[in-house]
């Protein structure tokens, strides 16, 4: 089954992001992907609620929402009063991730939880079952544009499998360099949803329909 895409907004242009967004609706993209960087859990910062606000009242599109923040509990209402569907946590930041994934839900969004490349998959044994989606991040969080990090498609195949042995109905989001290339190697390895910026919907020179299609026909060729 091919993958959804996931355009990564941090990667519009903010100076006409409400014609990149009607270019992503024209090309079929499948979610809006909002990155929420502190300067704290990740060395950068970027958006914060009031552009999540502005762009749910000119679009649809379900909004998946990556929080790469300290103290994740803090702020995940707020998120999801600014129009999230799926919100993200990062497992390495929450001391009491059964509770956040609760309080996701509690405030009216699906839960996600997100890993960084070094973590393993273990760290999933006791929350799995609660969750609709991971994210596995194949770079390390804080910036686009970064190479794939080794072991990653392996990481996606063993979460695949995970999820097939324990016979849950979660999807495996991936994130970090889905480019024309590795895309079909994720889809491959049982992605369900890829995060798309500079390495192929956004593109330089290339143009957002114009990435979109070309991803689309890459990943139906599988």
């Amino acid at each position: 089954m091919k993958p959804k895409l996931s355009a990564s907004i941090m990667c519009a242009n903010f100076c006409s992001l409400e014609e990149d967004i009607r270019q992503l609706e024209e090309a079929g993209i499948d979610y809006l992907h909002f990155d929420i960087m502190d300067g704290h859990f990740v060395p950068n910062f970027t958006m914060g609620p009031d552009i999540l606000r502005m762009v749910r009242r000119i679009t649809s599109l379900p909004f998946d929402t990556h929080l790469m923040i300290e103290n994740p509990d803090r702020y995940i209402p707020i998120f999801v009063e600014a129009g999230s569907n799926l919100i993200f946590v990062h497992i390495e930041a929450c001391i009491h991730i059964n509770r956040t994934i609760q309080l996701i839900k509690k405030s009216g969004a699906k839960a996600g939880v997100a890993l960084n490349p070094s973590t393993p998959l273990c760290r999933l044994d006791y929350v799995l079952e609660d969750v609709s989606a991971v994210l596995l991040m194949t770079v390390n969080p804080g910036f686009a544009g970064q190479k794939l990090v080794s072991g990653a498609i392996s990481k996606i195949e063993n979460m695949k499998r995970m999820i097939e042995d324990r016979k849950v109905k979660v999807d495996i989001e991936v994130d970090g360099n889905v480019s024309f290339a590795n895309a079909p190697l994720m889809a491959k390895a049982g992605a369900d949803i890829l995060v798309c910026g500079t390495s192929s919907i956004f593109k330089p020179g290339l143009g957002i329909k114009e990435g979109v299609k070309k991803l689309t026909l890459t990943l139906s060729r599988l």
